[in-house]
């Protein structure tokens, strides 16, 4: 069958070749066998069977047909390279999975398969054409696995798989590795489900004939030529419409589509008007993806109409060419070759996509992390915007301005600091809206906001994100950990530049730290107790002495308050400049600075070795969060006098929250100021003691 469908639009010499890479791989798997008792060569057979009904290369079919032997017997991509070419190897090498090398982890394991065969398929959009068919035959055949198994492959096709399909396009792919991973994932829901809608297809086949007919005869009367068929939904898309709605079957009415293929776009809008006279059209069910394709390249106008009954009809209007790109997607540009304009802007936005994976990896050492990013960025639903220069911009649903920002450039995104949507300025978490125009504002200076990713929605914004965090956060950390280090020195009697690099590599060797700088960034994390380095560093029995006889103190440290991320001020009791403080190394977090009376530090009395003495540098010239409560009478424009007093004060209001006390004469007001100090900070109280309203101030701790 794969020969028969080869030889259609192969070359003799790729199906030579493809003959060779048959006898080769079938001797290769010789004395294997699948778990169902199939010879092995079944496996590999099927898989380039089903990419010869794409149409795909030679060169793919070939490697399609030994796609498994480097990853199950003795063959390697040097003997590959040898008789089927260099590009065949690279193929093949993609698709392998990295089996004989250890990981921490299952999980960790196939992250870094998924990382391995998407870089191949950046490079050669065919690797994953071969991989989205070999899981397609082994869904196929997963009757025969253990319970435990096929649900983790099912789980595994649902959430990576099917969605790459349908982010390349694949249309029939896409909604058949749904069905079969539905079907493995919940066997009792699929059987109920599909037992139901046989039932329902007896009950409504009169309604739907009739849908059918009247759809044909007003296209007729308008002068269209149309094909127009109907088309049961699968049971994974009535399904998630069950749970997404709490809906029960019987409530379930939109179970069938209608799809109208007509021969050029006007027509589509032809065919659109003819039908809204037909049947109601629904209100804000109405989507035209052929003036604004999704992603993948797909085209089409969606309508849903009132129909007889009152049952929904949904109705896909497109041309043959839109027909055929919805379908094969990415594989139209072997399966249909032609210069049509479309199916190279197909191209040109999966080249896109995958040049972004990429990017991301470049940025990315963890594998776990690349895979979660590639979730996060295969959603199905998209929104589109404009540019303020008119360009449109898809986007997940639910994507965030800052998601914006970073899709037009990484630098954008991170020196976004305001945002106009259609002219108007507006959060930056605000959630983007179909049509919306969008206009980022940035400043030279501008950072990342940790508190972004508590929002943004695309993979590109929150790797991007935290790759500025976590560089910054380390640099932060190392010069961190360098003034705990000199300062546990200085208490032996010695110091940083005293350290010979004999005893630094020592050092590094019993720490397992690969630099001076990742040690030094360990300690300013937490990870290593600066005195314990110091003794390890500085051996001498009782500290070294000093030139003068004497030996070193462990003087404070000066806190400055703009040590970024490395040092943080504690929550519980928010210190400011003229506190008494204590430093606490918290194991990952670094240096956590509290008041001397918090009740934090209290109950921490048994880590002692992770307190540090700390002092407030003597100017500081920064802001510092402090939270006071008032109480005042419950008067009109009470609140407004407070504030006015406040900001005559040169202080800035960063919350307020205002509740009733038991008596409504009285009102309890929170406020979350900016002061410079404990001065700045009694000068504002000793103010609004002035108000006749205030009856009593006094600073709120933990």
């Amino acid at each position: 069958m794969l020969f028969e469908q080869a030889a259609s639009y192969l070359k003799p010499d790729d199906l030579g070749q493809l003959r060779a890479a048959y006898i080769f791989s079938e001797a290769a798997h010789e004395g294997q066998f699948r778990r169902s008792g199939e010879p092995y060569i079944s496996h590999p057979l099927a898989v380039a069977a089903i990419l010869a009904q794409w149409h795909l290369d030679g060169q793919a079919l070939t490697a399609a047909l030994l796609h498994d032997v480097m990853e199950d017997t003795a063959v390697t991509k040097t003997e590959i390279t040898e008789r089927f070419g260099r590009m065949v190897a690279e193929l093949v090498d993609g698709v392998s999975k990295l089996d004989r090398i250890e990981f921490q982890s299952q999980e960790q394991a196939q992250a870094e398969n998924f990382r391995k065969m998407l870089l191949a398929m950046a490079r050669d959009v065919r690797v994953i054409l071969i991989k989205l068919a070999d899981r397609l035959h082994n869904m196929r055949t997963l009757d025969v696995m253990q319970a435990h198994k096929r649900e983790r492959i099912a789980r595994e096709t649902i959430e990576i798989y099917a969605p790459i399909a349908n982010r390349l396009g694949l249309n029939a792919l896409y909604q058949e590795l749904e069905e079969l991973s539905f079907k493995n994932l919940y066997p009792n829901r699929y059987r109920v489900l599909k037992k139901a809608l046989e039932t329902a297809r007896g009950n409504r086949r009169e309604v739907l004939e009739k849908i059918l007919e009247a759809v044909r005869q007003r296209l007729a009367d308008a002068g269209l030529e149309a094909t127009v068929t109907g088309r049961e939904k699968n049971l994974y898309s009535i399904y998630k419409k069950m749970h997404d709605k709490n809906l029960s079957f019987s409530k379930v009415y939109d179970i069938y589509a209608f799809r109208v293929v007509v021969k050029d776009p006007p027509a589509c809008y032809l065919a659109l008007g003819a039908l809204h006279g037909l049947f109601k059209p629904i209100p804000g069910k109405f989507k035209d993806y052929i003036a604004i394709p999704k992603a993948n390249g797909y085209q089409s106008l969606h309508t849903t109409l009132f129909g007889p009954y009152g049952s929904p009809v949904e109705i896909q209007i497109r041309t043959q060419e839109m027909h055929k790109i919805a379908e094969a997607g990415v594989a139209s540009h072997w399966l249909y070759k032609s210069n049509n304009a479309s199916l190279s802007e197909l191209q040109r936005k999966t080249h896109q996509w995958l040049q972004s994976l990429l990017e991301m990896h470049s940025e990315s050492s963890d594998s776990v992390e690349f895979l979660e990013h590639l979730k996060i960025d295969l959603f199905p639903d998209e929104v589109y915007v404009f540019t303020p220069k008119g360009k449109i911009m898809a986007l997940p649903m639910g994507s965030t301005c800052v998601d914006f920002a970073y899709a037009v450039h990484t630098d954008i995104g991170n020196r976004c600091v305001a945002v106009k949507i259609n002219h108007e300025l507006a959060p930056l978490r605000s959630e983007l809206r179909n049509g919306d125009r969008v206009e980022i504002i940035t400043a030279v200076h501008a950072k990342p906001n940790p508190g972004w990713l508590q929002y943004v929605v695309t993979a590109k914004a929150r790797h991007h994100i935290r790759h500025f965090l976590k560089t910054m956060r380390y640099e932060e950390s190392a010069q961190l950990g360098e003034r705990l280090l000199a300062a546990a020195l200085a208490a032996l009697g010695s110091s940083l530049r005293g350290i010979n690099p004999t005893d630094w590599e020592r050092m590094l060797k019993e720490t397992g730290a690969p630099s001076r700088h990742e040690l030094l960034a360990n300690i300013g994390l937490g990870q290593q107790l600066a005195s314990v380095v110091a003794r390890q560093l500085h051996p001498a029995e009782g500290g070294e002495a000093s030139m003068d006889g004497h030996r070193g103190t462990l003087g404070p440290l000066t806190i400055r308050g703009t040590e970024g991320t490395a040092l943080q001020l504690a929550n519980c009791c928010r210190p400011i400049p003229g506190d008494p403080i204590i430093g606490f190394i918290k194991k990952g977090a670094g240096m956590i600075i509290h008041t001397h009376d918090c009740p934090v530090i209290a109950k921490a009395h048994r880590a002692r070795a992770k307190w540090m003495d700390v002092e407030w540098a003597p100017d500081t010239r920064k802001s510092f969060p402090v939270n006071i409560r008032i109480i005042a009478t419950n008067q009109t424009g009470v609140l407004a006098r407070v504030a006015a007093e406040i900001a005559e004060h040169d202080s800035n209001i960063e919350n307020v929250k205002v509740d009733l006390e038991d008596s409504s004469a009285y009102s309890g007001i929170d406020f979350t100021l900016q002061v410079s100090n404990r001065v700045h900070l009694a000068r504002i109280v000793r103010g609004l003691r002035q108000l006749p309203e205030v009856i009593r101030i006094h600073r709120l701790k933990a």
